[in-house]
């Protein structure tokens, strides 16, 4: 009897953003019949509003299809993945349960910043990558510099690389062939202890935790007991299936197959992407390697703008974690914005997801601080502490040092932008550390640059100096000492913690104006003075003031003695200063948003 693995292929596509990858999917499910053309629709595999509005792939999602060829009949296991940088990881570990991978190229943009990320990130991993120029149909394109991007760049040869259009269903036969003839069959002992590797997992209200897995070593069969080897849980499987896009149960999963089990856990966090799962009565004796928790890279806080809300966004955070293990959060409370939640994201487009997902799917009306990223101080007692809020960095006294994180950002842009965007870079205290082309027209810049400036414009920047032909991927790099100072702001002299930053002392100065002077027009004029000052420590290093709104007390005063006039100006000065002693200044949601947008001096 053959062995039922040689007619297994697992395969995943990678592509930079916007490269077409989900409507390439969407031609192979209907040429290979997995979904009737009665049931097809535009990004099927994008089943979340916000992937279909953004025309973004936000969780990866695993298909079992059947396609014939020679008169042989074989089992594709396509894993869509993500293509933005916030999800690297996540790409990472579907690629790890593949043993080929498609990289899509457009045609008319040529390989970008995350397409080599990716095409890198396949070919560390071992897997047999499978070059495609997609959107051939697209006029005006030069297939001949796409195909020199491919050789020179990644080494690839001419006639290994397919032509292809997602959206006519050119050359998608052609695809699935290569993948059936290059794509090595899944290795891996099917009497060995299983071992499964979950590349992602959902949450559903009747099953629990469902794991989506790739089975590497032996089996897993309907009424088995599993466990999962980091998080040392065990439970009973309630049900074995396949994607087919929709669930099927199935009573088997074989080696080298990719399904999901149903694990009746309640707690995403318990079976977490990358995991290993196994049997509880015949554990493997190691777990697979390359399993880490995703780590957030940027915080902010989440506060209701009304605080009867502060239950229901507890609620919303509670729901959406369960969808998404590496959403991290915390309670804190803030003096200006009451009580709220603490944070942290993959990046900045996982917060953006995430505070639209909140407001649409569960009504909560937010106000989000900044982002900041987190930082490593470390005391006069030779202790480090990690700090992800401003507000909690300790007092300048006891610091030795503060640590920030390093990115090691590339970037690919057509030449005629290189001067702009190296002088973007420099402005950001970016470090260049390597220049070279891509191609005769385009330029790879390699860049060390600190994530706190990474996180605030740089990307809207990048896009609008370079007309938007210019592409980002970042990853990071190390943890480096720093000047680094925390600016306070005060409106009506009263610390508003949650305007509060971590600055390089060198551009405080700047950013301290700016910002003061931004509010002054954002905080509605009072009854009295308010004034706004930025300070470092006990220092004012920068001050506006917004002017109070005046009732004319002269105005029944017409000629007479100027005494008069003095006693009703005294009488409303002493009134203007008892009500600045009471009186509370509301700060609007746009305070926090222009954090983000300030221009330094």
């Amino acid at each position: 009897m053959p062995d039922p693995r040689q007619r297994i292929r697992n395969f995943s596509v990678i592509a930079h953003v916007d490269h077409g990858k989900t409507t390439l999917s969407d031609r192979i499910l209907e040429l290979t019949g997995t979904v009737s053309l009665r049931e097809m629709r535009d990004q099927l595999l994008d089943s979340m509003d916000l992937e279909r509005e953004k025309g973004i792939t936000i969780k990866a999602r695993a298909v079992r299809m059947s396609w014939t060829k020679d008169g042989d009949s074989y089992e594709l296991n396509l894993i869509d993945t993500p293509g933005h940088v916030d999800f690297n990881y996540e790409v990472s570990r579907s690629l790890a349960a593949c043993e080929g991978a498609v990289l899509l190229v457009d045609a008319s943009q040529g390989i970008e910043a995350q397409t080599l990320a990716n095409a890198y990130l396949a070919v560390e991993q071992g897997l047999e990558v499978v070059a495609v120029i997609n959107k051939v149909d697209l006029p005006s394109i030069d297939i001949g510099l796409v195909r020199e991007d491919l050789r020179t760049t990644l080494g690839f040869k001419d006639e290994e690389v397919l032509l292809a259009s997602g959206k006519t269903g050119l050359g998608v036969a052609e695809i699935l062939n290569a993948v059936v003839e290059r794509v090595p069959p899944p290795s891996g002992d099917p009497d060995a202890p299983l071992r499964a590797l979950i590349f992602d997992s959902h949450y559903d209200q009747y099953k629990g935790v469902v794991a989506h897995v790739r089975i590497i070593d032996g089996s897993v069969a309907h009424g088995d007991r599993i466990l999962l080897m980091a998080t040392a849980k065990e439970s009973e499987l309630l049900e074995l299936g396949v994607f087919a896009p929709d669930a099927v149960p199935i009573q088997r999963l074989a080696t080298g197959e990719v399904g999901y089990v149903a694990t009746g856990l309640k707690a995403v966090a318990d079976c977490r992407v990358g995991d290993t799962l196994t049997l509880a009565t015949r554990p493997a004796a190691a777990p697979l390697p390359g399993y880490r928790p995703a780590k957030p890279m940027v915080f902010a806080g989440f506060y209701p703008t009304s605080s009867e809300d502060y239950p229901a966004l507890r609620d919303a955070l509670e729901k959406l974690s369960l969808n998404d293990a590496s959403l991290v959060y915390e309670p804190e409370s803030s003096q200006a914005l009451g009580f709220g939640f603490r944070a942290g994201f993959l990046g900045l487009l996982h917060m953006d997801i995430v505070q639209e997902r909140l407001e649409r799917e569960y009504d909560v009306d937010l106000i989000a601080t900044s982002p900041s990223v987190e930082y490593r101080v470390i005391t006069h007692g030779e202790t480090e502490i990690a700090i992800d809020n401003p507000a909690h960095l300790p007092d300048p006294g006891t610091i030795t040092e503060v640590k920030e994180p390093w990115m090691k950002v590339t970037i690919i842009v057509p030449q005629h932008y290189v001067g702009p965007i190296m002088d973007l870079a420099q402005n950001k205290r970016g470090v260049l550390m390597d220049m070279s082309y891509v191609d005769p027209t385009r330029a790879m810049l390699t860049y060390d640059m600190p994530l706190a400036e990474v996180i605030v414009d740089f990307y809207d920047q990048l896009k609008s100096r370079s007309q938007g032909y210019a592409s980002l991927d970042y990853e990071l790099r190390e943890y480096r000492a720093a000047d680094l100072v925390r600016l306070d702001i005060l409106v009506a002299s009263t610390v508003v913690d949650a305007l509060s930053m971590i600055v390089h002392r060198e551009r405080a100065m700047g950013i301290g104006r700016a910002l003061t002077a931004k509010l002054r027009e954002l905080i509605p004029r009072q009854m009295f003075d308010v004034p706004i000052q930025a300070a470092i420590g006990g220092k004012v290093i920068a001050r506006e003031t917004v002017k109070a709104t005046r009732k004319d007390v002269l105005a029944k005063c017409y000629g007479g003695d100027i005494t008069r006039k003095k006693k009703l100006l005294e009488k409303q000065k002493k009134g203007k200063k008892r009500m600045k002693m009471v009186g509370a200044v509301e700060i609007p949601q746009e305070a926090f948003l222009a954090v983000l947008r300030i221009k330094e001096d």
